[in-house]
Order: structure tokens, then sequence, then C-alpha cells
């Protein structure tokens, strides 16, 4: 019952005649009261169920048949209710009957009678006053209860994602405990070898992958992402998408066609998160899809906005399941779901970092079976030639031969990591020098005079923002690179680190081709 229902305002009357209940109706209804006259207390009952803001009752009905009806229509009100009476009385010598009744009544003002109309008005309009404050107490405990609701459901899905996490994470570091095995102790074939490799290169992978969708998330969350926008042909952003979810692509031997305009269409946006988001949906395609299946990637355009389609046939969705494709730690129970895999934040993900460039994105399926259709809407920039265009960023330089030989220091607490980066290092033809601590790395910077310092950022004592502060100080070592190599990630970290004084910020697990980027800036 709503508390702008106007049936939770009624005044329900019973009184020995029903003109008596009439002038009683007429009355309050000059005071603006919506009233009700009831034949009997059975009536009354029943009306009660439908909807009460109090009753007006005399000491004579209260003996009269049908209290028991009315006592219990009041016993089945919700704990929150408790329906005012007014008793219009004027017999001090009721029946035990009517003793017995009005001692059940658990909210009653007593109106000795005769009594001005005035006082009635009052009496009447104190208990509607009293039951709205009641309704108000129900409204709060209704939404404590969906609050509470949606705490208990949000544990739920986070205890799943909890344990769909493991399952993902135990799935590569397997793949990698094993072939660190081959290699220890397997027959050593080159191609064997080989095979081992790229299998964890892979997994190690898509470990990084798995980690960077959930920093995304908390990005997002917290209102830290940065888009770098600039003005994209969206063409060149699928072309770029499409090579990111090409492997699943091939895994499967999908057939994926892609329909381009042969004109640009312009957006505004940021590159590497567009891209991203159009990975993500081709890569959902590819995973709920069957081997063999049909992917169609295609992009137009109305007179507002750009439109990229992402179409497959397979396994579809329920039409329960679509509103809440998009939820995040919410995985779809598809029939590819546990084989395939996933955390249930990709689609989240792309719903978020389109939001943030003002644009939108639905599912649709005609059911099980039936495939599926992602349309992705973005607000299109101003046309633009193509000397307006934006100029390609230049590849990195990289020397193809001969290049100096570099000292390198690596700094970090933990010493797998920092031994594992050093061998990567010297592997290429470096001079390095370990350390496992801050302040060891500042005595060793002094004695060895790097020429890039790779430094962890959380080590205890000495971090790394004190040991690029008390480096970038000192003359001698003015031209030494600074690196840090840190498992926080995110603009702001990066504005910290560069505060500090480091040149280059870099997240762990650290692709290889980012340290040959650094070394190039400096070897060449």
């Amino acid at each position: 019952m709503a508390t702008d229902d106007r049936s939770g305002e009624r005044v329900l009357i019973v009184t020995p005649t029903r003109r008596d209940a009439e002038v009683t109706c007429q009355l309050l209804g000059k005071a603006r009261i919506d009233c009700l006259p009831c034949a009997s207390l059975e009536e009354l009952a029943s009306e009660i169920r439908e909807g009460v803001g109090a009753i007006v009752l005399t000491d004579a009905t209260l003996a009269a048949a049908g209290a028991d009806a009315l006592l219990s229509a009041l016993a089945s009100q919700p704990a929150w209710s408790d329906v005012p009476t007014v008793l219009l009385t004027g017999d001090r010598q009721r029946s035990d009957l009517a003793q017995r009744t009005l001692s059940r009544l658990t909210n009653v003002t007593l109106l000795d009678m005769p009594s001005s109309t005035r006082s009635l008005v009052s009496a009447v309009d104190s208990s509607l006053r009293a039951r709205r404050r009641q309704y108000e107490i129900r409204d709060q405990l209704v939404r404590q209860a969906a609050a509470e609701e949606a705490l208990r459901e949000a544990d739920r899905r986070k205890d799943e994602f909890l344990a769909t996490l493991a399952h993902e994470l135990r799935n590569p570091l397997g793949a990698l405990r094993n072939g660190l095995q081959v290699l220890l102790h397997g027959p050593g074939e080159a191609a064997m070898r080989e095979r081992m490799l790229g299998m964890m290169d892979r997994q190690s992978r898509l470990l990084v992958k798995l980690i960077d969708d959930l920093l995304d998330v908390s990005r997002i969350a917290t209102g830290k992402v940065d888009l770098r926008r600039d003005r994209l042909d969206l063409r060149v952003v699928i072309e770029a998408a499409l090579e990111l979810g090409q492997t699943a692509v091939d895994a499967a031997h999908h057939d994926l066609r892609v329909e381009l305009p042969p004109d640009p269409i312009w957006v505004s946006g940021d590159p590497s998160r567009l891209a991203q988001v159009i990975g993500n949906l081709v890569n959902n395609a590819a995973k709920y899809t069957p081997d063999g299946g049909r992917i169609v990637v295609s992009l137009g355009h109305d007179a507002t906005h750009a439109v990229v389609r992402v179409v497959d046939n397979g396994v579809g969705m329920p039409a329960e399941v679509i509103p809440h494709v998009f939820d995040l730690f919410t995985q779809v129970n598809r029939t590819l779901d546990r084989a395939q895999g996933g955390l249930g934040i990709g689609l989240s993900l792309v719903r978020q970092l389109v939001a943030l460039h003002g644009g939108s994105v639905s599912a649709a399926s005609r059911g099980a079976g039936q495939g599926s259709t992602f349309t992705l809407t973005l607000p299109l920039a101003s046309s633009a030639s193509a000397s307006d265009a934006p100029a390609s960023p230049p590849e990195e330089e990289r020397p193809a031969g001969g290049r100096r030989r570099l000292r390198l220091l690596v700094v970090d607490d933990n010493a797998d990591v920092a031994d594992s980066l050093a061998a990567l290092l010297e592997d290429a033809g470096h001079q390095t020098r370990t350390e496992y601590g801050g302040a060891a790395g500042i005595r060793a910077a002094e004695e060895f005079a790097p020429d890039v310092v790779f430094c962890d950022i959380g080590m205890p004592g000495t971090d790394g923002h004190e040991l690029a502060s008390q480096l970038s100080s000192k003359p001698h070592l003015a031209s030494t690179l600074l690196v840090a190599v840190t498992g926080w990630g995110g603009e702001e970290r990066q504005r910290r680190t560069r505060a500090a004084g480091f040149h280059v910020h870099l997240t762990k697990p650290v692709d290889p081709d980012a340290v040959e980027a650094v070394l190039s800036r400096v070897a060449g």
C-alpha cells in the first residue's frame, strides 16, 4: 500500500445507525478528510484490507456482531501497522463484550460524547498524522529490505566472481607450471622447447590481460580513467581492434567478415580505449560462437552517430538475460561459458568505456541458439579533411645494430623479479647490477654510475620514490634514465613517479618490448 494511495488515508466509520455515520462523514468531509461509512464491523474489516488511515467507532458498535472480524483484520496487519481508532464514548459502564473488544485495540483515542465538531476533526486529524508516520516507517523498512537484498546479491556475485577469478588464474598458472617442468626435465628437442615457450608467452599475456581488466574496472569505478581524446577515423580503430581479437577468432576457426565504408567516419575518442571496446565485443562473439561460426563486424552512421555492429551466429541469449549482460561480475550461463572462461567483466568495461565517450551499447538476441547482435553508437565528430586528420605517431626508432653496451642497475626487493629482469637485460648484451633494497640501490648507483636504473616503487625502508629523488639530485647522475617498474598503474600513480624524478613508468609484468624501447632511447 503506497503512501500516495488515497485508500491509505480513508477514515472508516461504524455507528449505531447508518444516518449517524453519514452525518459524521459530512462533518469530516468539510475538513477535507476522506471517509467511508460502513454498515457493520464485518464491512469495516473487509475495507481495512483495502487500505485505511483511521477508524471511528462508538461504544455500541464495540459490542455489535462482527467484533471478532474487526480484531482479526487488525491482527493481520503488517508489523509496522497499528491502525489508529477514535472511540466516541459516553458509556462508562460498557458490556463485557465491548470492554473485551476495547482491551484488544492497541491504538485508541477516547473522545467523550457529546463532543464538538472541532474536537472530532482534531482527533481524527491527529490519528491520520500518526498513520502517515507509520507509512514513513513502512517505506523506510521497504528501502532497508531492498538495500539488504541488494547487498546479499552483491555478496553472492562477489563470491561467484572470486571463485571464477581463482579458476581463471589457475588455468594459465597451471599451463606455465607445466611448461616450466617440461623445459626443466623434458628431452629438450628444439621443437618442443619452441612450443612450450610459445605457450608460456600466450598464458603470461592472458594473465596480464586479466589483471589489466580488473584494474580498469577499479579505475573507472573511482573516476581515475583519463581519456586521451583525438579525432579518429573509426575504420582505423576497428582494424586495430580486430588485430587484438584475431587470436580468439583464429583459434575457433570462425569466419570473420568486416564491412567498412570507403570514406572515413570521424569520432572523438581515445584510440586505445575504443579499440579495447570493439576488441572485447569481438572476443565475446568468438567466445560464445561454436567453432566454425560466423562473425560480422560492420561500420555505418546516421545523421549524428557512428554505428558499429558485431553480429554472430552463436549460442544467443534468452530474453531475461539481455538486461543483465553488461552487469559487472555477471556471467551469462550459456553453453560455452565454462569451456571458454572469462571473469564476466569484459562487457561491463565495454559499457562503462563507451559511456565515458558519450556513446551507448546494447545487446539483442532472438533467443538461445539464435546468435547475438551488439550495437555500439558514438557521437560523430565534425568532418575533417585529410590534412586536418592527426598524423600517425612515428614508429619508435631503433638502431639496426652496433648499439653501445649499457650499464644497467635493477633495484627490487623481490629477488626473483630483480634477477629475471637482470637476466633479460644481460641476454640483450648489457652490463647489469642487481640490488634488493632502496638504500643499497642508492649506494650502487653512486659506485656503478648506470645509464639506466630500473627500480621498484613499493620497497620497505627506502622506497622507489625516495631513491629517484636522491639520484635526481646528484649532478654526476644527471644523465641517468630512471625507470619505475611497479605493480601500480594509472594516471595518478604515473604523476607521482614523475614528481619523484622518474622519467619512465612501466607496469609489472614488464613487456619486453617496452624495455627494448627504453634501451633504444638511451643507446640509440
